[in-house]
């Protein structure tokens, strides 16, 4: 009986209409309204000499791997336009500092693969180095196999893990 109560008061409750002044004053917010407190002069435009590199997907700096081969911590020619690339944005943007994140494939020891993959971080920061970017702006760390970008037992996941990551901080 309470419930039923209740839900008859609710929907009483719901059925009552509001009456809008129709009268009532509204004020114009609008960009062509006087009363706008915006200067056109406030909005800025954004051009593309004016984004950041770094969030270009298609700019030189996308690519942020270096790729080494198997049990090798030599940075091949291949991946110089690379390592080229982000030590002239470095010197460019001395405020930015990257991590230089050394990785391996699953083959070897634990302690094996952690000093394989800080030798190709430092590979890395060495050749920035030499391209002028200051050692403040370089951390070389190692992860050895801990982080793989792939899983499986081919060469093609073994190529992949087998890399030197530039991560901007």
């Amino acid at each position: 009986m309470v419930v039923i109560v209740s839900g008859a008061l609710i929907l009483t409750a719901c059925g009552s209409s509001v009456k809008l002044d129709e009268n009532a004053p509204v004020e114009d917010k609008s960009a062509s309204g006087s009363s706008s407190s915006m200067d056109s002069r406030q909005v800025g435009t954004v051009t593309a000499g004016s984004l950041d590199p770094l969030n270009d997907p298609k700019g030189e700096l996308a690519q942020r791997s270096v790729y080494f081969d198997f049990d090798s911590f030599v940075v091949s020619s291949q991946y110089e336009p690379v390592v080229q690339a982000h030590a002239k944005y470095l010197n460019s943007h001395k405020d930015r500092k990257v991590v230089i994140q050394g990785n391996t494939d699953d083959r070897g020891g634990r302690e094996y693969n952690l000093a394989l993959g800080q030798k190709r971080a430092e590979a890395v920061r060495k050749s920035m180095n030499l391209m002028g970017v200051s050692d403040s702006q370089i951390e070389a760390v190692s992860f050895g196999k801990e982080k793989p970008k792939a899983t499986g037992n081919n060469e093609a996941a073994w190529a992949e893990n087998r890399r030197a990551d530039i991560v901007y901080q």
